[in-house]
């Protein structure tokens, strides 16, 4: 582990202590490298970045890099869904198949597009066996769920669609737009609001990719919950939406292939600034330096709450509007009873808080036990509120 960090870029002097807490996360031993970034009523007022952005601890992380942020993702691929939803093209309450007509298979004619969103789809892991090499191949995995029936009846409960949902979502987006989820993203949100946010990574960015780092093992004792119900129920519905094909929650891939591959669940590619921005739109209404991604209608109807409870394939509870994680005590957004995001695993979060007009980003490399509250996002969200 990293300690003595050095700390580099910008913060407004209202915020040192967000910047104290930032340091203090690495001196703690919590980080390798990792950047943290706040908007506030549309401006920049918290920057840095600090640490090693490989394993080894001998390359510096630098104003640009890059590091996988896993489902930090899945909020950018709502934001395309509700982009769609606000230009007419696209209708919730529509079925998924008057888009996508192959998914009609087993049962699934009649199921809205709201299920795909809300994770209530019932459709979060395959379970015929897939190889690894699947999860990098759009049309098996689409070709998959279009024919796989639901876990359980559509509408009833919720499950964390942990990498289908990028999936489904990206294949209503492909069928409407004609375009990927990854092009889509990057011509209509993170290209005019000059986010570096990619989903499917070219090449030419390796070089200032950050190494993800897989979490430490758990003291002598402890166990993790996940583990232990993938383990006992290995046909259930949570070990195969977690390894079936071939991925493993909370394990990393560095590869060109992962990448390369638009995983719109799982494999975006960015740092806390681009985060923070696009949040930052967000908590503003949709438009952010003449740039409008949505309407403030579009963003209201994306935070009614769709799902709130135990979840049925992370066996804790959550809470989700369309596409969107809600605050919640599992998954704390700060104090703003309006905050929205999403976390990935191992640490990494992104929300935007209306009320208090905040955007919000956090990315880091070493990945920490899943936890519904990762002590260091926590810990810098602290300090903002306090600071404001």
């Amino acid at each position: 582990m990293v300690t003595k960090a050095e700390i580099s870029g910008q913060c407004d002097n209202r915020f040192s202590s967000v910047q104290e807490v930032f340091r203090e996360n690495f001196d703690l031993g919590d980080e390798m490298g990792a950047t943290v970034a706040v908007y506030l009523d549309g401006k920049p007022v918290v920057d840095l970045w600090g640490g090693n952005a490989d394993a080894a601890g001998t390359i510096p992380w630098g104003r640009d890099t890059i590091v996988n942020v896993y489902s930090t993702t899945k909020g950018m691929t709502a934001i395309c869904a509700h982009r769609l939803i606000d230009q007419g093209k696209l209708d919730v309450d529509a079925p998924v198949a008057s888009y996508w007509p192959e998914f009609a298979q087993a049962g699934k004619a009649e199921m809205p597009v709201r299920y795909l969103l809300s994770h209530r789809a019932g459709l979060p892991a395959i379970k015929a066996p897939l190889p690894a090499e699947a999860m990098f191949n759009w049309e098996t995995m689409t070709s998959a769920l279009a024919a796989q029936k639901p876990w359980w009846e559509p509408g009833t409960r919720h499950g964390y669609h942990a990498i289908t949902y990028g999936f489904l979502v990206g294949e209503v987006v492909r069928r409407i737009t004609g375009k990927t989820l990854g092009a889509y993203f990057h011509q209509e949100v993170a290209g005019p609001l000059g986010a570096d946010f990619h989903i499917g990574l070219d090449a030419k960015h390796d070089a200032r990719t950050a190494d993800f780092i897989a979490a430490p093992p758990l003291p002598p004792g402890e166990t993790d919950p996940m583990q232990e119900l993938i383990a006992r129920e290995p046909e259930g519905v949570t070990a195969k939406a977690m390894t079936n094909p071939g991925f493993a929650f909370g394990v990393t891939d560095n590869s060109r292939e992962w990448r390369g591959a638009e995983i719109p669940a799982a494999n975006g590619h960015t740092n806390a600034l681009a985060v923070a921005r696009i949040y930052s739109t967000l908590s503003l209404g949709g438009e952010l330096d003449g740039v409008r991604i949505l309407s403030p209608p579009a963003i209201q109807a994306a935070l009614v709450e769709q799902s709130n409870g135990q979840d049925a394939v992370l066996d804790r509870p959550t809470r989700f509007g369309l596409g969107f994680m809600l605050n919640s005590e599992s998954f704390p957004l700060g104090p703003g009873l309006r905050s929205f995001g999403h976390a990935g695993a191992g640490g990494s979060l992104g929300f935007a808080d209306p009320d208090a007009g905040i955007g919000f980003g956090y990315c880091m490399n070493q990945m920490l036990a899943e936890t519904p509250d990762d002590s260091r996002a926590v810990r810098l969200i602290h300090a903002i509120y306090e600071s404001l």
